[in-house]
């Protein structure tokens, strides 16, 4: 009897309720077009500004999906670097972070162009530049081998693991891929919406490679979501969405892939997931409005660097609290200069000084009007 639907006769013949799709797809397409119409009537500096929020969120948590934790500004550095997108001194990027920016963006950006096993492989390089994985070598040029045994997803400790997947073996995928690429490439009457959620599902379930196959598919999901906005601007991130449900996302990805091909439950949770990323953005907006509304309440106030920076860092959501010791590591200036650009602030009426003294004394952004 078979355990997965890749063992299935007729795989993968994916079939589905359209009556139950069709109505949810209907609603999510609508939100998904009064977002787009929303963030081009911001004009061009903020339509900028949002993409580059939601890019560098959506390398993130993708990568936080995997256990991975990035450093956000040398993420959005790079990302920016990338766009030509001006935001001040850029955080110089390490090796791996650039190859994660650069797999999303060679997505997202250059989504009219076919997908083929060559641009797959590009991809895998880039997520891991050295060859390896932690500490095991993978291949990047290649489809997975079986050198190691099955590819098995699993979780709990050693000798008491418990079994959620089990890949298709290592032989099947030349056909495999082969067949899922030219269904990806096809010009067909199936909503791109709809194809990013089998296209994710089909690769985590083919596993092509030893390690990346979950930020692969959802850059895959991604590209289609792209597509049907015919749009390289992103706007909303699924990625993001995702981490925060991610125990309901591994459920209905294990339910589904134990279950038979019938994936009208995958559909729904992966529309409804998107449109609840979809009205995540509604958050990314009123953070660039709040934004362009501070910087005009103080236009014409001279501003140095330093203070530039931090205001900025201040506003696109500074974590703890900001102290001047935490200013003139930010900015790289000694106490007393760090002191002098507050005091600066403090007495405009640009920041002022939260309740406390002595070593916590810390600042915030005056709120303006």
């Amino acid at each position: 009897m078979a355990t997965y639907i890749h063992e299935l006769k007729g795989w993968p013949g994916f079939r589905w309720d359209e009556s139950l799709v069709a109505k949810q797809l209907a609603a999510v397409r609508h939100r998904q077009g009064r977002l787009i119409g929303r963030m081009e009537a911001l004009g061009f500096n903020l339509r900028r500004e949002a993409v580059l929020a939601t890019l560098t969120e959506d390398v993130l948590k993708s990568s936080e999906i995997e256990g991975e934790i990035l450093d956000k500004n040398q993420v959005r550095s790079s990302i920016a670097r990338r766009l030509g997108i001006h935001i001040g001194a850029l955080a110089p990027a390490d090796r791996h972070i650039e190859g994660v920016v650069e797999m999303m963006l060679d997505a997202t950006q250059k989504y009219v162009e076919p997908l083929a096993d060559e641009r797959l492989f590009a991809w895998l390089a880039a997520l891991y530049p050295t060859g390896r994985s932690g500490m095991a070598k993978i291949i990047v040029g290649a489809w997975r081998d079986d050198s190691t045994g099955p590819l098995r997803v699993v979780s709990g400790p050693m000798g008491h693991e418990r079994v959620h997947f089990e890949a298709p073996i290592a032989s099947r995928l030349e056909a495999e891929m082969s067949g899922f690429l030219t269904w990806f490439n096809e010009e067909g009457v199936l909503d791109p919406v709809l194809k990013a959620a089998l296209a994710h599902l089909w690769v985590v379930t083919i596993h092509p490679f030893a390690d990346g196959n979950g930020r692969i598919a959802r850059a895959i999901a991604d590209m289609l979501l792209a597509r049907s906005e015919q749009s390289a601007q992103r706007f909303y991130s699924m990625s993001a969405q995702i981490r925060l449900e991610l125990n309901a996302y591994y459920d209905i990805l294990e339910a589904t892939q134990k279950g038979d091909l019938r994936v009208t439950a995958w559909l729904e949770w992966f529309l409804g997931c998107l449109d609840r990323a979809i009205g995540g953005a509604e958050n990314t907006l009123s953070s660039i409005l709040r934004k362009a509304r501070f910087w005009e309440a103080i236009k014409g106030q001279p501003l140095n660097e330093r203070q530039r920076k931090v205001i900025n860092r201040v506003l696109d959501g500074f974590e703890g609290k900001l102290t001047s010791s935490q200013w003139a590591k930010l900015t790289k200036s000694s106490p007393d200069t760090a002191l002098r650009d507050i005091n600066d602030l403090v007495k405009r009426g640009i920041f002022v000084q939260n309740p406390g003294g002595g070593r916590s004394t810390n600042y915030s952004l005056a709120k303006v009007d």
